[in-house]
Protein backbone atom coordinates (compact mmCIF):
# COMPACT_ATOMS: atom_id res chain seq x y z
CA UNK A 1 0.00 0.00 0.00
CA UNK A 2 2.39 2.62 -1.22
CA UNK A 3 1.62 6.31 -1.03
CA UNK A 4 0.39 7.92 -4.21
CA UNK A 5 2.97 9.90 -6.13
CA UNK A 6 3.03 13.46 -4.82
CA UNK A 7 2.91 14.74 -8.42
CA UNK A 8 -0.43 12.96 -8.81
CA UNK A 9 -2.07 14.82 -5.92
CA UNK A 10 -5.82 14.78 -6.59
CA UNK A 11 -6.96 16.58 -3.46
CA UNK A 12 -7.82 20.24 -3.35
CA UNK A 13 -5.81 22.84 -1.42
CA UNK A 14 -6.75 22.59 2.26
CA UNK A 15 -7.96 18.99 2.00
CA UNK A 16 -4.81 17.55 3.55
CA UNK A 17 -5.39 19.20 6.93
CA UNK A 18 -8.92 17.76 6.97
CA UNK A 19 -8.08 14.17 6.05
CA UNK A 20 -4.92 14.14 8.18
CA UNK A 21 -7.17 14.86 11.16
CA UNK A 22 -9.64 12.14 10.12
CA UNK A 23 -7.04 9.33 9.85
CA UNK A 24 -6.57 8.87 13.65
CA UNK A 25 -10.35 8.71 13.98
CA UNK A 26 -10.42 5.87 11.42
CA UNK A 27 -7.73 3.98 13.35
CA UNK A 28 -9.57 4.41 16.66
CA UNK A 29 -12.85 3.36 15.05
CA UNK A 30 -11.33 0.13 13.69
CA UNK A 31 -9.91 -0.63 17.13
CA UNK A 32 -13.32 -0.04 18.75
CA UNK A 33 -14.93 -2.42 16.25
CA UNK A 34 -12.32 -5.14 16.81
CA UNK A 35 -11.28 -5.16 13.15
CA UNK A 36 -7.97 -6.99 12.77
CA UNK A 37 -5.92 -5.30 10.07
CA UNK A 38 -2.51 -4.05 9.11
CA UNK A 39 -1.95 -0.52 7.79
CA UNK A 40 -4.48 2.23 7.21
CA UNK A 41 -3.89 4.17 3.99
CA UNK A 42 -1.75 7.26 4.49
CA UNK A 43 -4.45 9.24 2.68
CA UNK A 44 -8.03 8.49 1.68
CA UNK A 45 -8.68 6.37 -1.36
CA UNK A 46 -11.45 8.87 -2.22
CA UNK A 47 -12.86 12.01 -0.64
CA UNK A 48 -15.06 15.02 -0.95
CA UNK A 49 -13.66 17.37 1.66
CA UNK A 50 -14.88 18.15 4.29
CA UNK A 51 -17.82 15.79 3.97
CA UNK A 52 -16.73 12.24 3.27
CA UNK A 53 -13.60 10.13 2.98
CA UNK A 54 -13.15 6.47 2.15
CA UNK A 55 -10.06 4.73 3.48
CA UNK A 56 -8.37 1.54 2.30
CA UNK A 57 -7.43 -0.76 5.17
CA UNK A 58 -4.77 -3.40 4.58
CA UNK A 59 -5.81 -7.00 5.11
CA UNK A 60 -4.17 -8.83 7.98
CA UNK A 61 -4.27 -12.15 6.10
CA UNK A 62 -3.18 -10.79 2.70
CA UNK A 63 -0.51 -8.10 3.13
CA UNK A 64 -0.53 -5.30 0.52
CA UNK A 65 -4.19 -5.98 -0.32
CA UNK A 66 -7.24 -4.07 0.82
CA UNK A 67 -9.20 -6.08 3.37
CA UNK A 68 -11.60 -3.39 4.54
CA UNK A 69 -12.97 0.01 3.57
CA UNK A 70 -13.91 2.70 6.11
CA UNK A 71 -16.15 5.69 5.45
CA UNK A 72 -15.66 8.69 7.71
CA UNK A 73 -16.51 12.39 7.74
CA UNK A 74 -19.65 14.42 8.40
CA UNK A 75 -21.65 11.21 8.57
CA UNK A 76 -21.63 8.01 10.59
CA UNK A 77 -18.30 6.18 10.49
CA UNK A 78 -18.78 2.68 9.10
CA UNK A 79 -16.84 -0.05 7.36
CA UNK A 80 -17.27 -2.99 5.02
CA UNK A 81 -15.24 -5.94 3.85
CA UNK A 82 -13.47 -5.67 0.52
CA UNK A 83 -14.72 -9.11 -0.55
CA UNK A 84 -16.24 -8.52 -3.97
CA UNK A 85 -15.61 -4.83 -3.44
CA UNK A 86 -12.19 -3.84 -4.76
CA UNK A 87 -12.82 -0.14 -5.39
CA UNK A 88 -13.87 2.70 -3.04
CA UNK A 89 -16.86 3.41 -5.27
CA UNK A 90 -18.15 -0.11 -4.71
CA UNK A 91 -17.48 0.27 -0.98
CA UNK A 92 -19.56 3.44 -0.94
CA UNK A 93 -22.40 1.63 -2.69
CA UNK A 94 -22.19 -1.29 -0.21
CA UNK A 95 -22.21 0.95 2.86
CA UNK A 96 -25.07 3.09 1.53
CA UNK A 97 -27.07 -0.06 0.77
CA UNK A 98 -26.54 -1.29 4.33
CA UNK A 99 -27.74 2.05 5.71
CA UNK A 100 -30.79 2.00 3.45
CA UNK A 101 -31.61 -1.54 4.56
CA UNK A 102 -31.23 -0.57 8.22
CA UNK A 103 -33.53 2.40 7.69
CA UNK A 104 -36.11 0.18 5.95
CA UNK A 105 -36.09 -2.19 8.95
CA UNK A 106 -36.41 0.65 11.47
CA UNK A 107 -39.72 0.69 13.32
CA UNK A 108 -41.30 3.36 15.54
CA UNK A 109 -40.23 2.80 19.11
CA UNK A 110 -36.84 1.33 18.17
CA UNK A 111 -34.09 3.08 20.11
CA UNK A 112 -31.42 2.37 17.47
CA UNK A 113 -31.41 2.03 13.69
CA UNK A 114 -30.92 -1.71 13.19
CA UNK A 115 -27.28 -2.80 13.20
CA UNK A 116 -25.87 0.71 12.66
CA UNK A 117 -25.84 1.52 16.36
CA UNK A 118 -27.11 4.99 15.45
CA UNK A 119 -29.82 6.46 17.66
CA UNK A 120 -33.33 6.52 16.22
CA UNK A 121 -33.38 10.31 16.63
CA UNK A 122 -30.78 10.49 13.83
CA UNK A 123 -32.79 8.52 11.26
CA UNK A 124 -33.53 11.61 9.15
CA UNK A 125 -29.85 12.56 9.12
CA UNK A 126 -28.81 9.03 8.11
CA UNK A 127 -31.37 8.98 5.30
CA UNK A 128 -30.19 12.36 4.00
CA UNK A 129 -26.54 11.22 4.05
CA UNK A 130 -27.41 7.92 2.36
CA UNK A 131 -29.39 9.71 -0.37
CA UNK A 132 -26.58 12.14 -1.26
CA UNK A 133 -23.91 9.43 -1.11
CA UNK A 134 -26.04 7.27 -3.40
CA UNK A 135 -26.16 10.14 -5.90
CA UNK A 136 -22.39 10.65 -5.63
CA UNK A 137 -21.76 6.94 -6.20
CA UNK A 138 -23.65 7.27 -9.51
CA UNK A 139 -21.79 10.43 -10.60
CA UNK A 140 -18.95 9.35 -12.95
CA UNK A 141 -17.41 12.81 -12.69
CA UNK A 142 -16.57 12.20 -9.03
CA UNK A 143 -14.60 9.03 -9.73
CA UNK A 144 -11.54 9.74 -11.86
CA UNK A 145 -9.54 6.53 -12.19
CA UNK A 146 -6.25 8.17 -11.20
CA UNK A 147 -7.62 8.65 -7.68
CA UNK A 148 -7.41 4.94 -7.07
CA UNK A 149 -3.87 4.02 -7.95
CA UNK A 150 -2.07 2.77 -4.89
CA UNK A 151 -4.14 -0.23 -3.75
CA UNK A 152 -4.76 -3.43 -5.74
Amino acid sequence: MENADKDDDWSEPGDEAWWTGIRPWVIDYLRSQGVVHRRVGERPAWLISPIVSIWAIESFDQPDWVGWWVICGDLPTDYCSSDGCRHPRLALRRIVASWQQALAQHRPGDKKIACTGIGADLADMLKARADILDEWADDDGLWPEHRYGDIR
